[in-house]
C-alpha cells in the first residue's frame, strides 16, 4: 500500500510502497478513505511530545483522524464485518481496564494513540490497522461520506466531549475559545448548537470570518485590542461562563482563564511544545478566589459517538462544513509546514492515497 512515512523531525513525509497491514486477532484493519491533518500530526511531526512517549520513529506512520471501510478482522472479533464503514477515534482502548467498563475508556489505562507513537501506526496510508476493533471501531451513520467525518476522530470529538460532558454549556451561556483552528472552530459550532453565545480569539481575520459563520456572536482579533481577556469580559458583562484553550500556549491559555466571571469552567484541549514540556503558568489565586474549575479534555469515548450523530441527523451539527481543503498524500508534508506559522484554515483532510 502507498503510505506517507516519517523520515525526521520537520522533513517531509516520504510518500513510498509499505506493507499491508494485517489484522490482530482481536483487531481489524480499515481501508482509509478519508483522513484528516491534524496539528497533533504536527506536534508529533516537529518532536513536541518525546517527553510523553509520542514520539515517532523513522518509518512510522502518521496520522489519527480516519474514516473508511473495513476490509480485514481478526478471528477474535465478533461486532465488526468486512464491509462496514466506520470511523476511528485517536485514542484507542483496550475495552476492559477499569476506565473503560465505567465509561471513560478515552482515557483507557492501557490507552494506545493512533499513529502518534510507534505501536500503533496511523493513517496517511492506504490501510490501517486498528487493535480491538470491537470496542474502538465506530459505525457510521448511513448517508455520510468519509470525507465528511473525517474530522470526528479527533478535532470535532474532543471538542463536543469538552463542551458537552465536561463542561456545564447551557443556553445562553457565553462561550469564548481562543484559538480558531480545526478544534475552536468545532467548539464553535457545538457550543451555538448547545444553545451558547459564542466569542472566537484568534490572531487571523480569516479564522475569525469562518468563526462566525460556524455561529460567533462576536469574535476578537486578539493582535488589535491590548488584553484580549479584557474585551471578553467587557461584552459578557463580567465574564465567560465557558472557555477553551485551543492551541496549548501560555499567552492563550492565561487569556482563556481571564475571560471568565467568578465561578467560571475553563476546558483545556490545547497541548503543549516541547517548550513547555508540559506545563503551563497559571494564575492559581485568581482561580481559587474566583473559584473557576479548569477540566481538561482529551478525546471522546467511542461509546457516545451517537449523540453527535443524532445531532448530525437533525441538522443541529455539521463536521462537514469545517473541512476546507481536500487533499492527496503527496501534499501532507505542505499542508504540516503551513501549519507551523498557522496558515491553515479548517481541517484539511486527505482523500486521496494512489496518487
Amino acid at each position: 500500500m502507498r503510505a506517507a512515512v516519517f523520515t525526521d523531525y520537520g522533513e517531509p513525509l516520504d510518500v513510498r510502497e509499505v506493507d499491508d497491514p494485517e489484522p490482530d486477532p482481536h483487531g481489524a484493519v480499515v481501508a482509509v478513505e478519508a483522513c484528516g491533518v491534524c496539528r497533533s500530526d504536527w506536534h508529533a511531526w516537529q518532536g513536541d511530545w518525546e517527553w510523553r512517549g509520542l514520539d515517532p520513529v523513522p518509518g512510522h506512520i502518521l496520522g489519527h483522524e480516519p474514516a473508511g471501510h473495513v476490509v480485514a478482522v481478526g478471528e477474535e472479533v465478533t461486532g465488526v464485518s468486512e464491509g462496514d464503514h466506520v470511523a476511528v477515534p485517536f485514542n484507542l482502548g483496550d475495552g476492559s481496564c477499569h476506565l473503560c467498563r465505567t465509561g471513560h475508556s478515552n482515557i483507557c489505562e492501557n490507552r494506545e494513540a493512533l499513529g502518534l507513537q510507534p505501536s500503533a501506526p496511523g493513517a496517511f496510508a492506504e490501510q490501517v490497522p486498528v487493535p480491538h476493533a470491537d470496542h474502538n471501531l465506530v459505525t457510521l451513520p448511513e448517508g455520510v461520506s468519509s470525507v465528511d467525518m473525517a474530522g470526528l476522530g479527533c478535532r470535532f470529538m474532543t471538542a463536543f466531549h469538552g463542551l458537552a460532558h465536561r463542561a456545564d454549556v447551557g443556553a445562553g451561556d457565553w462561550f469564548v475559545v481562543h484559538g480558531c483552528g480545526g478544534v475552536g472552530l468545532s467548539a464553535v459550532q457545538i457550543a451555538d448548537a448547545l444553545g451558547a453565545n459564542v466569542i472566537g480569539v484568534d490572531l487571523m481575520d480569516d479564522k475569525l470570518d469562518f468563526a462566525e459563520a460556524q455561529g460567533a456572536v462576536e469574535t476578537v482579533n486578539a493582535g488589535d485590542v491590548e488584553d484580549p481577556a479584557a474585551e471578553v469580559r467587557a461584552i459578557t458583562d463580567g465574564g465567560a461562563d465557558v472557555s477553551m484553550d485551543a492551541l496549548g500556549i501560555e499567552t492563550t491559555c492565561r487569556n482563556a482563564i481571564g475571560s471568565l466571571g467568578k465561578t467560571g469552567q475553563h476546558v483545556q484541549v490545547g497541548l503543549t511544545t516541547k517548550e513547555a514540556g508540559g506545563t503551563l503558568p497559571l494564575p492559581t489565586d485568581e482561580m481559587v478566589t474566583a473559584e473557576i474549575d479548569f477540566l481538561g479534555a482529551l478525546g471522546m469515548p467511542p461509546e457516545r459517538y451517537d449523540e453527535i450523530f443524532r445531532m448530525v441527523a437533525t441538522g443541529k451539527l455539521d463536521p462537514a462544513a469545517i473541512i476546507t481543503e481536500r487533499i492527496g498524500l503527496e501534499e501532507v508534508s505542505g499542508v504540516l509546514d503551513d501549519m507551523t506559522d498557522f496558515e491553515t484554515v479548517g481541517i484539511p483532510v486527505i482523500d486521496d492515497f494512489d496518487g
